[in-house]
């Protein structure tokens, strides 16, 4: 009888073991399993991530390039302007000024001018 006790020790040492060793692998597979997961939702994370940096820099790139258009030109125009100033406060620069405005009274009034 104690041989068949023995054997069935060891027989229940050896299930034992393989349901332990099969327990081993099923937690390994399910903290693989887990671990992919995470690193499949920080990949989808960074995807989009860079999308969204992506269209928030192309935006920010065309207001800037807007805003870039606007202030030439405001610039352009100071120019002119500034440039036309200076030619009124120069030397007979009213008379210039003058000769550069639209008529205001049409041709077939009769004009008064003072002195």
């Amino acid at each position: 009888m104690s041989k068949y006790i023995l054997k069935n020790n060891s027989n229940t040492e050896i299930s034992l073991a393989s349901s332990t060793k099969l327990n081993n692998r099923e937690q390994e597979d399910f903290v693989s399993s887990v671990f992919l997961g995470l690193k499949v939702c920080f990949s989808l994370l960074a995807v989009v991530s860079l999308i969204k940096i992506g269209h928030s820099s192309k935006v920010r790139l065309i207001r800037l390039r807007e805003i870039k258009d606007s202030y030439l030109f405001e610039k352009s125009r100071f120019y002119g302007l500034s440039r036309r100033f200076d030619d009124l406060i120069s030397f007979e620069g009213e008379q210039r000024f003058m000769k550069d405005q639209d008529q205001m009274i049409s041709r077939d009034i009769i004009r008064v001018i003072w002195r």
